[in-house]
């Protein structure tokens, strides 16, 4: 495990889970976050006994922040020759292939990235 995906996680278990204040009153109701907007909604007025709501405090460090899971920094790769020069001086990368190569480039990308040992997230 490397060392960015080690941080990533320690700093993970200091947050605490944002759901849903009403996930419990109807089956449907959507897990993910929802900012409280009523007006006398507990939550939005932060009691001490609710949920605490996604702040600007909860903001993960500059050194770890856009990286990929895995603790590397992902890479938008349009072409093979883009991917060479990727490969000379970086280890920590994931590369990701952009959404506009289409396929028979996008195989000779995938041969190549296999060939330098690199990392591919798509």
């Amino acid at each position: 495990m490397s060392a960015g995906r080690r941080k990533m996680l320690r700093l993970k278990k200091r947050k605490p889970r944002f759901l849903n204040l009403a996930l419990h009153r109807k089956l449907g109701t959507v897990r993910s976050w929802r900012r409280p907007r009523g007006i006398d909604n507990k939550q939005r007025l932060k009691l001490k006994s609710r949920p605490k709501q996604p702040n600007i405090g909860y903001k993960n460090p500059e050194e770890i922040r856009g990286l990929h899971p895995s603790g590397r920094k992902p890479v938008v790769v349009h072409n093979p020759e883009e991917l060479r020069s990727l490969a000379e001086g970086k280890e920590d990368i994931i590369v990701y292939i952009a959404h506009t190569v289409g396929e028979r480039k996008r195989s000779l990308i995938r041969e190549e990235a296999f060939k330098l040992g690199m990392k591919l997230a798509n």
